[in-house]
């Protein structure tokens, strides 16, 4: 019995293991994402399939880029010049990216960042879920 309770309270130590995102993890944003999910503060979830459009950034010494663009079939990419600059910060629960334009200015707060997903969860505490682009390949 012993034996059993003891398993159970390392599996829930376990469980409780904060996750948070470090500085040697932040390379992994460079690349083309897709959006995955959104979660809204009230529970509600937004499922996406197929998306028109995904996100290219670049980082690079906690400076970076990020840039609208809309796959094609034969592997390019469709784009405007259009590009939202940020900064990434340390703060106390991770790592959050600045944004900065002519006509806003905002925060988003990255929870998770793996080589295959990312999520951020902006100041309203709408959570957004990525994933790593894959191109569709068509064969010839």
């Amino acid at each position: 019995m012993s034996r059993i309770l003891s398993f159970f309270l390392i599996l829930m130590l376990l469980s409780c293991k904060e996750t948070t995102v470090s500085e040697s993890d932040l390379h992994y944003l460079n690349g083309y994402w897709e959006i995955d999910k959104v979660v809204f503060p009230d529970g509600s979830v937004k499922e996406y399939g197929m998306n028109p459009s995904i996100d290219f950034i670049q980082l690079k010494e906690n400076e970076g880029y990020r840039k609208k663009m809309q796959p094609k079939f034969d592997g390019s990419y469709a784009t405007s010049n259009d590009t939202e600059n940020f900064s990434i910060a340390e703060v106390s629960n991770g790592f959050a990216m600045h944004y900065q334009n002519n006509l806003s200015d905002w925060k988003e707060t990255l929870v998770e960042l793996d080589s295959t997903s990312f999520a951020v969860i902006n100041q309203e505490g709408v959570t957004y879920f990525y994933k790593r682009f894959e191109p569709i390949k068509i064969p010839r």
